[in-house]
This record gives structure tokens, C-alpha cells and sequence, in this order.
């Protein structure tokens, strides 16, 4: 996930040893809703188990996903369910190692505010002020460099921990957790079979571009009147949530308004205002990354500005496939938006 790489920080005066073999077992809660994982590595191969349990409607869900790190490919499907797919991917930087290093931190200015054993890893405590988000707690195994637990305190509110590894095992995990499917044996990259369109998506999503559809065209396959869209920012290829450091405005009124005129003012530090038409920011409702869209229009526009980083905008035409549709803005770099988006 995008905090383990946000999060993860070099601790002067150590040299971390970073493992090529391991089981980790950790919890997360960066999408607002609590999951469970368990990380394996063996040498150039690593398997992600992920298990979301059941909320309100939706299912519990559980994802599988292999990935070799020399040749940058992935492999996802769910263990439980024959009847879905092997999705090929590709992906590129990092693919979630919970070893892979504290640079984001420091660089963001994070302090060390103290020391303290968590569940067993002797950590060095460090603070990064994350804006309106409030503040950004880690404590970083100082064996490993391992980001052991994360918690945001946002202003006036309890604090939320968004990572937190329960246990670690540097044993080589079975050699037989690293076998890929019958399924997957057989599954082709998505580009190879899909138009440009769709060879767009599966580069940008790392997956199997026949589970998505692109929001900027009228609808096609949804299938309710109405729903509550979740909108979420996330990193290509690796699909991780980016949590926090943008704002989003809304134009719910773009129908009755044929040629809208949109202003907008950017401050030194990158912050940015956003006028004219119906547009209204929503930024303040955002939570833990995840804005929800109560019942939107059948066309809306979206702003989505990440500072000094750029601003991307779209007309959105409404998909409902159930009570809830997720909505993901799938950028390359935070840090530039012309890098692609």
C-alpha cells in the first residue's frame, strides 16, 4: 500500500538489512475499511493474500496476487472463487514490500519524536505534518527499517491506525505458495487481446481492463438509477491509495449549465481555490482518502488538484452496478500529474 512507501524512513546512524525471505502479517486501514494481509517472499518471487471482510452489501473479498520482481509482472485471482480469472499484469516501482525503505518521510521533513517497542519490533518514533490530515505517527523497526505501525491523528479526532504488522517471520516461507494456478497458466496479457482504450487501462491498473470502465464516456453497463459513488486517488500499476496531500471540488449542476466558466487560484505551497459555475470543494469530506458521492447526477465534474503536483479534471457520467460504485482516479505521479492520468 502507498503508506508503507510514504511511510517507511531512514533512521540516521543504522544500516537496515532489507530481507529477500519472509511471511508478515499486518492489518490496514487506508481505504476506511479494515483488511487483513500476509505478505511472502522467497528470492525474486513475492505473494500479497488480501481479505477484506463483508460490509453492509458487498461481500467479503478476498485477492491473491503473485508477482515476480525481476520481470515486473503480476499475477491476481481470488483462491475461493474458480469462476473468476487470472488477470496478467505488469507494475512498476514499488509492489508493496513491507522492507522497502523510509526515504518518503525524511523527505517530507518527518522528526524523531522519541522510541518505543510495538508488538515486539524495537522502533524509533518519527512525525511527518501531513496538512489538513493532521499529523502522521511511525514507528520504524530500527533492525529492518520495516514501518511496524502508522496512525494519522487528524485535528480533533480520535487517531486511526492505517498499518499495523502483528507478527514477522524471516523463515523461507513453502516453495509451494509461490505456484501459480492452472488458470493463470494460461492467461494472456490484457493489451494483447483489447482496443487502445482498453490497453490504456490495463497499463495504468496493472489488471484485467474488462473490470473497469472509463467514467469520461456515457454509461454503459451500469445498471441502477442511482447509487453512492466512492471516489478514491490511487497510484498506477501498484493500484495504492494515495490518502492524503490533494482536493477534489464537485460541479453537480454541469447539466444545467451548458458552457460553465471555471476559475482557479493556486498558493505558494500549492493550495488551490476553485469558483465559477456549480463547482464546489469537497476536500473537508474526505475521509481516509475516500470521498463518498451520495446519489450524483447522471453527468458531474470532478477537480482533483494535488498541489505543486498539477490538477486533473473530467466530466463524469454516473455507473451504478450496486448500491455502492468505486470511483478511482489512477495516477502515474503524485508528484508531476503531466507524467500521465
Amino acid at each position: 500500500m502507498v503508506l508503507l512507501a510514504i511511510c517507511a524512513a531512514e533512521v540516521p546512524a543504522q544500516s537496515p538489512v532489507e530481507p529477500a525471505a519472509y511471511t508478515v502479517k499486518s492489518t490496514n486501514n487506508m481505504t476506511g475499511q479494515v483488511s487483513t494481509s500476509e505478505t511472502y517472499r522467497l528470492g525474486s518471487k513475492a505473494v500479497v493474500d488480501s481479505i477484506t471482510p463483508a460490509q453492509g452489501s458487498s461481500g467479503a473479498m478476498r485477492v491473491h496476487t503473485w508477482y515476480d520482481l525481476d520481470k515486473r509482472i503480476s499475477y491476481t485471482w481470488d483462491p475461493k472463487n474458480d469462476s473468476v480469472s487470472c488477470a496478467k499484469g505488469t507494475f512498476s516501482g514499488d509492489w508493496g514490500d513491507p522492507f522497502s525503505g523510509a526515504s518518503g518521510l525524511v523527505q517530507q521533513g518527518a522528526k524523531t519524536v522519541g522510541a518505543e517497542t510495538v508488538n515486539g519490533f524495537p522502533s524509533t518514533i518519527l512525525e511527518v505534518q501531513m496538512g489538513d490530515s493532521g499529523t502522521l505517527r511511525a514507528w520504524v523497526d530500527k533492525k529492518t527499517n520495516m514501518v511496524a505501525k502508522a496512525v494519522l491523528i487528524p485535528p480533533g479526532a480520535a487517531p486511526l491506525t492505517m498499518v499495523e504488522v502483528k507478527s514477522v517471520d524471516l523463515n523461507p516461507p513453502p516453495a509451494s505458495i509461490f505456484t501459480l494456478p492452472a488458470k493463470c497458466a494460461v492467461a494472456q496479457p490484457a493489451a494483447s487481446r483489447l482496443s487502445d482504450a482498453d490497453q490504456k487501462i490495463a497499463e495504468f491498473t496493472g489488471g484485467d481492463p474488462q473490470q473497469y470502465e472509463d467514467g469520461i464516456y456515457p454509461a454503459g453497463s451500469g445498471s441502477r438509477d442511482s447509487c453512492t459513488v466512492v471516489f478514491r486517488v490511487v497510484k498506477a500499476a501498484t493500484m495504492e491509495p494515495i490518502t492524503s496531500g490533494f482536493q477534489v471540488a464537485l460541479d453537480m449542476d454541469i447539466s444545467t449549465e451548458p458552457e460553465p466558466h471555471y476559475r482557479f487560484g493556486v498558493g505558494q505551497k500549492g493550495h488551490t481555490t476553485f469558483s465559477g459555475g456549480g463547482l464546489r470543494e469537497v476536500t473537508a469530506q474526505i475521509r481516509n482518502g475516500v470521498l463518498r458521492i451520495e446519489n450524483p447526477p447522471a453527468k458531474f465534474h470532478v477537480e482533483t488538484a494535488l498541489g505543486n503536483g498539477g490538477q486533473g479534471s473530467a466530466d463524469i457520467y454516473r455507473r451504478c452496478f450496486g448500491p455502492e460504485t468505486v470511483l478511482l482516479y489512477v495516477i502515474r505521479n503524485p508528484a508531476n500529474i503531466m507524467d500521465g492520468a
